[in-house]
């Protein structure tokens, strides 16, 4: 089995217990004296870190973050250290709010880089592989922990940011890349472009895709899509900027992510309650994670809504897994006909048909109702046996089989939707009279 520290990701479940416990007291040792932000946070609270429960400890959310950043910019009062022992800067994508900025010490970093070295060896990479990453370079914290944890590996890294995508189709094929770290949307995008200009990606040297961003990497239409388009296994991984690289499939199991719980304490709770859930019953994920002292979170709501299991994998782990990954987010939950609908569930249905080659939801409020019309965009493939009208029916029937309610879809023209490279943003919300 492929493991970057064996000896710890093999221990049974009380071991990984004790471990984050002994973690846990360093980490609250090391912050009282200096973090302002958890200084606040925990003042009056009596908790030993070694037997307390931690629902002793008060949840960490994204907004009382933000907040923190409004009131003391730029950075907020979660810091531990003084401002120039901080060498590395990166902000959230804004995809759900305002971006956060992230700072972290070179300690921190080399901490979420580890996180990373054991992703990469569970999924299989070896020191001959040759990585390339697509993706911006920006102040987004991406794949850039992924890049500088292979390296770390002594793996070959292509930097391919500031490319079209023909261009880094051509870069990626030219320089042999075994490996291709991506978002799903982007991974698509990709093929979509290999197949207009009549590159074949199945026979290329392309072995692995390590996907992230997005929850499509798990959702079995989509890695089959991405898995048949370029001949090549897809392994899943989650991260947040503010949280850090902290879940990834194994090769051994597919269909869900093990969380690294030696680095990373997981709880389920109730979204709209916070109360605790029972592994087994979907809930909201919370963290805490262990090694990032110079800006930690603990007990932090994530907002993804996940199925815990804890079992031994056959991978050899004892890790929780999250079945099915993501399974959406709480907050983007939609009430469609007196219907609750994840767009990860709409993308799951969407992905079986091969001619969509893009999508988008339109989500339209109306004196308090709810709709929901999908916009597709088919392939560029010239023979069609059905008419966009007959198409739109067929998947307006999926849909109502599926998921018990009847959206609108709509066809509309090659081209016209948007494409992305990094996270997507395909639900558009409207409110009108």
């Amino acid at each position: 089995m492929p493991f970057f520290q064996s000896e710890v990701e093999t221990l049974d479940p009380a071991a990984i217990g004790h471990l984050q416990r002994q973690k846990l007291a360093r980490l609250l040792e090391e912050i009282r004296p200096s973090n302002a932000f958890y200084q606040q946070k925990l003042a009056g609270i009596q908790f030993d870190p070694l037997t307390d429960d931690l629902t002793k400890l008060p949840f960490t959310t994204r907004e009382e973050l933000q907040r923190d950043q409004e009131a003391h910019p730029p950075f907020g009062t979660n810091l531990t250290y003084e401002l120039t022992r901080y060498n590395r800067y990166h902000q959230t994508s804004g995809t759900t709010g305002v971006p956060m900025r992230w700072l972290d010490t070179p300690e921190s970093w080399e901490w979420f880089k580890r996180c990373w070295c054991i992703i990469d060896r569970a999924a299989g990479v070896v020191p001959t592989d040759r990585f390339v990453f697509p993706f911006s370079f920006g102040p987004f914290i991406g794949f850039w922990g992924a890049f500088e944890a292979a390296a770390s590996l002594g793996n070959l890294c292509l930097p391919a940011g500031g490319m079209s995508t023909s261009a880094r189709l051509r870069y990626l094929l030219d320089n042999g890349a075994t490996v291709v770290c991506c978002t799903p949307t982007y991974a698509l995008r990709m093929a979509e472009t290999a197949q207009e200009e009549g590159l074949d990606l199945a026979s290329s040297a392309v072995r692995l895709l390590i996907v992230a961003g997005e929850p499509g990497g798990s959702l079995p239409a989509v890695r089959s899509r991405i898995e048949s388009d370029w001949g090549a296994r897809v392994i899943d991984h989650v991260g947040m900027t503010e949280m850090g690289a902290y879940g990834f499939e194994c090769l051994e199991a597919r269909g869900g992510m093990h969380v690294i719980e030696t680095e990373f304490i997981a709880e389920i709770a109730n979204p709209l309650t916070g109360e605790p859930v029972p592994d087994g019953t979907r809930g909201e994920l919370v963290l805490t994670n262990l090694g990032r002292w110079g800006s930690p979170l603990i007990r932090y709501r994530t907002g993804d809504v996940v199925d815990i299991s804890r079992k031994r994998c056959a991978c050899g782990r004892s890790f929780a897994r999250l079945e099915g990954g993501i399974l959406g987010r709480a907050d983007d939950m939609l009430i469609v006909r007196g219907n609750n609908v994840f767009p990860t569930a709409v993308e799951a249905i969407l992905r079986g048909f091969a001619e969509i080659a893009e999508f988008r939801l339109v989500v339209s409020t109306t004196g308090g109702m709810t709709e929901l019309t999908i916009e597709v965009e088919r392939g560029s493939d010239p023979v069609r046996s059905l008419s966009d009208v007959a198409f739109a029916e067929k998947i307006t029937e999926a849909v109502r089989e599926r998921l018990s309610f009847r959206a609108e879809v709509k066809c509309v023209p090659p081209g016209s939707l948007p494409r992305f490279e990094m996270k997507s943003h395909r639900v558009v919300r409207s409110k009108k009279p």
